[in-house]
């Protein structure tokens, strides 16, 4: 199991919050606020806010352009991750990724198990890495970004975290782009 090596620097990251829905705004956005709330609470950084409709391309428009953004390490998006028509988030990112995180799936299907049984199948939750940028893909529940922000996320992003973290390989996501 993991520990915090309280002998490292934590060191901040810089997370970016989207937010699909098609009925959703800032005023009643719960999952992006139950985000952003833990985000500053862990002395993150919340570097960028929106809320997008579910548009496969306006979702994907929105992770490319904080992909691009040298002041977005990370990117959050919450909805748009289950099975019916409008849930296109999860073909979004993988518009832009250009490696899947596959293990992030699993991990957040077993945590989801423990609070919500077998209701958990109907999650597509998903992560990946776009220029040097790391994407997670929540589904729209202030309780799901919750369980996947303090099981998983919380520990991923905190370079003290041992044996391993994504905040220690950072500086090497883009490695492939710097030696052309």
């Amino acid at each position: 199991m993991g520990r915090i090596d309280e002998a490292r620097e934590f060191i901040p990251v810089r997370i970016a919050v989207l937010t699909v829905s098609d009925t959703r705004a800032a005023a009643d956005d719960r999952s992006g606020d139950t985000l952003a709330q833990r985000i500053e609470a862990a002395g993150h950084i919340l570097a960028a806010r929106t809320i997008v409709p579910d548009e496969r391309d306006q979702i994907a428009a929105q992770l490319r352009a904080w992909c691009e953004d040298n002041g977005i390490d990370a990117i959050i998006s919450t909805g748009g991750t289950g099975l019916t028509g409008r849930d296109v988030t999860v073909e979004a990112h993988r518009d832009v990724y250009e490696k899947e995180i596959h293990a992030f799936g699993t991990v957040f299907t077993h945590v989801s198990m423990a609070k919500i049984g077998t209701s958990a199948i109907q999650s597509r939750a998903t992560a990946g890495v776009a220029m040097g940028t790391y994407l997670f893909a929540l589904p729209g529940s202030p309780g799901a970004c919750k369980d996947a922000w303090d099981d998983i996320l919380v520990l991923q992003l905190d370079y003290r975290h041992r044996p391993c973290n994504f905040v220690e390989i950072m500086p090497r996501l883009d490695e492939h782009q710097r030696r052309k």
